[in-house]
This record gives structure tokens, C-alpha cells and sequence, in this order.
């Protein structure tokens, strides 16, 4: 069952996992959740309407109704999950995979997700056990679901007059492309905007570069003060400044501060992943913010930020988590609230731009993969290598290592899927940066022959 993960179900369709796959999580996610209510949704990916008849099949045969959304986004599904009471829901997506690519993404009530650790499992053991799936004496029934005004009007509840503002759009070929227009309107420039699951101008990954030149192209020929980019089923979110410069994920976090704190007056807590820039933390808490480290993933993120009530988090992914929106993420009301700032600090002569270089201070890798078998011995060992040289600030030892040593500090961690280390490294200079990032390749190739 290789295409049960830490987060989600996703893999190759028919290598991976296929139609009988699909037809038994329908069926045993009833149980599973305790619900005869299960609230459906789907990308537009070739393969989606396939794995949709399965799964719906296969909740109707446990004797649960399937609440059909048809094309949706992935919040729309987190939105429709919270707001009208359901206890489990599925959006059939594979995010930002490439298109040969689908998957599942699980909830329970209040939208939060269903991860391996909180059911998954049991599902995945049930198929592999063949647990019988018998028809239930009374199946349950398919109800459409139309709850795109609803979400749509729940959306501009964050809106702010954008006029003054030019704003590039790509939408990726995907999930955006059923929201954006009518929300910000037709005044923008936007690319790639017609829904089509076989992604022909780029895979809806933002966080891949070449996949964002097309749209940093369109900012400098448009002149745009911002340029926003969702990935395949709009859960995700990235911008591209008023020069036409990719702004880090991570920093968006702090910029968002603008918002919550300094529009809102809002003071609390703020979720990042372990991957995070100092800037954010170093930007946000002389603001009366308390900024909390956690693990990767929405599994991970969107729990931890309702345990703590955060007000909002972010991931170096793209994701950015919501109090207003269940504790969940939604790339569109991300978006949203970005704009507003850009408008906001227009209106005071503030570009994009030179916003975001007072937030950002320090040089960063980037996340690096390394490709290692032995992966617990090569994050041990470059722990163990770099502490020994120098007492660290600080270590933390969930979702690999964070070590922080006075003016730089690592992230190593396992990929769930395969037999990559990821790597990411910050640092008070270019040449120190440069110089940590060397001396990693270099113990790696050596001891762990990494390629």
C-alpha cells in the first residue's frame, strides 16, 4: 500500500493505488469516522472522476450518504467539512503532483485531517487484511452539494479594495481557476486560467522555480505590484514581489503579521514549521507575538495551531493556517489577506519589495535534498559533526534536527515517501552560508555516498 502516507493517500494512479483501493477507503471510512455522512470533492485531474464513482461506491455500500461537491478546491472541501457539521470528508487531489499523479485527502470533524497516526492506519490495514465489504441492507444515497456561493461569500468577508493595486495571476491550470476571477475580478492578468488536469504549461508546483518564471516574466511586463501563484488544488499559496523576485514562503509569515497585528490588534500565538527563517520570529515578536516551532504538514500544523489557538501559521511549502478558517489552510484567503497588504503599504509608497527585505535578514539555502539510504545515521551524524565544533543556542529533535548555533543554524529531515534527506541552512552572511552548505555535501558523499 504504497500510497499511504504521513498526510494523506497519494501515488501514481493504477501503479500506486487504484479503483478497488479508492472503493474500500469510501467504505471503511464510515466506520472509521462514525458518521453515515461523508462530504466528497475532487480536482480536476484526468483521473479524479474515476477514483470519485469508486470512492462514492464504496461509502453508499457501507449504508452512508456521499455528499457530492463535484470540482472543488481542497479549503472549499475543509470549509464544507467545519461549516455545516460533517464528520468525515474526502477530497479526492494529489496537490502538486505532476498529473499522473492522485490521492486522497482525509478529515474529520472540524476539518481536521486524518493522518496516519489518527486513522489512516486502520484503513490501510483493513485493506491489506481484506477485511469483507459487504453491501449494506440499506445503501446510502449520492446528495449534490453546491456550497461554492456560500464559500465564495465567506471569502470576501477578508476583502479589501484591491483597485488600487495591479495583480499578475497564474493559476496553474488548476483548482484556482474556479474561484479567482469571479473573487478578484477581470482588471488582473492572469495566465494559464482554464481548468485542464493534465497541467500542459507547467506542474502545479510553485515551489519548483521554472515553474514560477512564467509568472515573475508577467510581473515585470505588467508592471504588477505582486504576483500570486496557487498549486494544483489551491490549498497552497506563493507571491512574486514588485521586481519580479520569488518571495520565501516562510517570510510571507511574517508579513502577515501586518495584518493580524497591526490592522487587527490581534496578540498571540503564530505557528511556523521547522524550517523557518529566524526573520519571522526575529520580525514578530517585538510586535507582542509568540512564535511556536512544529513539525511539517498540514497533519501536523493544522492540529497543533487549534491545540495552541494560534491565530495564523505558515509552512515553507506554501501553506498558511487560519483561526478565522477552522485552524485549516486555504491558498485563496492567503492570498486575500497578502493583497490587502500590498494595497495597504501602496497606498503608503511601500513596494512589496522593500517590505519584505526589512523583514528578511539572513541567507538561506533553500531546501537541498540528498539522496541517502541510511538516513537517521546521516542526520545523526552531521548533528554530532557541526556540535561538536561549536555549543548550539539551540536543538530541537522533532521532524529531524534543528540545531542554532549565534549566527546560523540547519534543518536536516527524513522525507516520509522516499530516501531523500532535506536539508535547509541559514546564516548571518553569504560565506558562512556557502561554507556550512559545503562542508554538508562533503560528509555526506563521503560517509554516506549521498548523490
Amino acid at each position: 500500500m504504497s500510497a499511504f502516507h504521513a498526510y494523506d493517500i497519494r501515488g501514481v494512479w493504477n501503479v500506486d493505488f487504484d479503483r478497488t483501493t479508492a472503493y474500500k477507503v469510501g467504505y471503511f471510512i464510515p466506520s472509521l469516522l462514525e458518521t453515515g455522512r461523508v462530504l466528497v470533492g475532487m480536482d480536476c485531474r484526468t483521473s479524479s472522476p474515476e477514483i470519485h464513482d469508486s470512492l462514492i461506491q464504496g461509502i453508499c455500500d457501507a449504508g452512508a450518504d456521499a455528499y457530492d461537491l463535484g470540482l472543488s478546491t481542497t479549503p472549499m472541501v475543509y470549509f464544507g467539512t467545519a461549516r455545516y457539521g460533517f464528520k468525515a470528508s474526502v477530497q479526492i487531489t494529489a496537490s502538486h503532483n505532476p498529473k499522473e499523479y492522485n490521492g486522497m485527502k482525509v478529515s474529520r470533524e472540524n476539518a481536521l485531517p486524518v493522518g496516519l497516526d489518527t486513522g489512516l492506519d486502520l484503513i490501510k490495514e483493513w485493506i491489506e487484511q481484506d477485511r469483507p465489504t459487504p453491501v449494506a441492507d440499506e445503501r446510502g444515497k449520492v446528495v449534490p452539494m453546491d456550497i461554492r456561493k456560500d464559500y465564495l461569500e465567506f471569502l470576501r468577508g477578508s476583502m479589501a479594495d484591491l483597485s488600487g493595486i495591479k495583480v499578475a495571476f497564474d493559476l496553474s491550470n488548476g483548482m484556482a481557476c474556479l474561484l479567482a476571477k469571479e473573487l478578484f475580478g477581470v482588471v488582473h492578468s492572469y495566465r494559464f486560467d482554464s481548468l485542464d488536469g493534465s497541467f500542459p504549461n507547467h506542474e502545479p508546483d510553485p515551489l519548483i522555480h521554472q515553474n514560477v518564471e512564467p509568472l515573475e516574466a508577467l510581473v515585470r511586463r505588467t508592471g504588477a505590484d505582486v504576483g500570486v501563484i496557487y498549486d494544483g488544488d489551491a490549498d497552497r499559496v506563493m507571491f512574486v514581489d514588485n521586481e519580479g523576485c520569488f518571495v520565501a514562503p516562510d517570510l510571507i509569515i511574517g508579513l502577515m503579521g501586518r495584518y493580524f497585528v497591526e490592522e487587527r490588534r490581534e496578540k498571540g500565538t503564530v505557528l511556523q514549521d521547522i524550517r523557518s527563517s529566524k526573520s519571522v520570529a526575529e520580525y514578530l515578536e517585538p510586535m507582542g507575538m509568540k512564535v511556536e516551532t512544529w513539525k511539517v504538514g498540514r497533519a501536523f500544523a493544522a492540529a497543533k495551531l487549534r491545540s495552541i489557538d494560534g491565530i495564523w501559521g505558515g509552512e515553507l511549502a506554501g501553506h498558511y493556517y487560519l483561526r478565522d478558517f477552522f485552524y485549516s489552510d486555504s491558498g485563496m484567503l492567503a492570498s486575500l489577506i497578502v493583497l490587502r497588504i500590498v494595497a495597504s503599504l501602496k497606498k503608503e509608497g511601500v513596494s512589496l519589495a522593500d517590505f519584505i527585505r526589512k523583514i528578511s535578514r539572513y541567507r538561506s539555502s533553500g531546501e537541498i535534498n540528498f539522496r541517502i539510504e541510511d538516513k537517521q545515521g546521516a542526520m545523526d551524524a552531521l548533528k554530532e559533526m557541526f556540535t561538536s565544533e561549536q555549543a548550539p543556542t539551540a536543538v530541537m529533535d522533532f521532524d529531524g534536527h534543528r540545531v542554532a548555533f549565534p549566527d546560523w543554524w540547519f534543518n536536516v529531515r527524513p522525507s516520509n515517501t522516499e530516501p531523500y534527506l532535506r536539508f535547509i541552512c541559514e546564516a548571518s552572511s553569504e560565506d558562512l552560508l556557502e561554507e556550512k552548505i559545503g562542508r554538508t555535501r562533503k560528509m555526506f558523499a563521503e560517509k554516506f555516498n549521498a548523490k
